[in-house]
């Protein structure tokens, strides 16, 4: 057999191999991945609306889901959105906390985010994720002060686009809550 023919076999054996086992892989392991996302959405919303026992959740669209949060006596505290957009690298994913009329913010978590470490990916950092609780809708943000306006935050130095990525999100997201409750 010509050198040129082995090749192709070896490579084409090599591929399909890689494929089995990437398929494999993928099989054995999506019904943990599913699990693991949903034991992360049902911490992150405890996180974002304190007192959260149970919850219901409604898919708005392909990236958008409204959770109502309801405490130990079935009493309705709050909603989140479930939401991603778009950051400096890639999609940021976070879960957004609001009271039962939205106008305060109740928390986020950031569930994913591909932003430069160091910069942008400081955006996962407690202080940056706490100054949005208890901040009045809709959201803005200051460069390079401490806020003094209840509707503001302060953005990360060095990371602009990425602190004006995570209001944006989080401005849509409480949007998103208003026009879906309102129905």
């Amino acid at each position: 057999m010509k050198l040129g023919v082995k090749m192709v076999l070896v490579l084409m054996s090599i591929a399909l191999v890689s494929g089995l086992l990437l398929s494999y892989t993928y099989e054995a392991t999506k019904n943990d991945i599913k699990r693991n996302k949903e034991i992360e959405k049902e911490e992150a919303i405890k996180v974002v609306i304190k007192g959260t026992e149970r919850f219901t959740e409604k898919q708005i669209d392909a990236k958008n889901y409204l959770l109502s949060a309801y405490n130990k006596d079935g009493k309705l505290i709050g909603y989140a959105m479930l939401t991603e957009g778009a950051g400096f690298q890639g999609p940021i994913k976070l879960m957004i906390g609001f009271d039962t009329t939205l106008s305060k913010i109740t928390g986020i978590e950031v569930l994913e985010n591909v932003e430069t470490p160091g910069l942008g990916n400081r955006i996962t950092e407690k202080w940056f994720k706490e100054q949005f609780r208890g901040r009045l809708t809709p959201i803005g943000y200051v460069k390079g002060k401490k806020p003094e306006d209840p509707h503001n935050i302060q953005a990360i130095s060095g990371a602009t686009i990425s602190s004006r990525s995570v209001v944006k999100i989080v401005n849509d997201a409480w949007k998103l809550a208003k026009k879906e409750i309102n129905k």
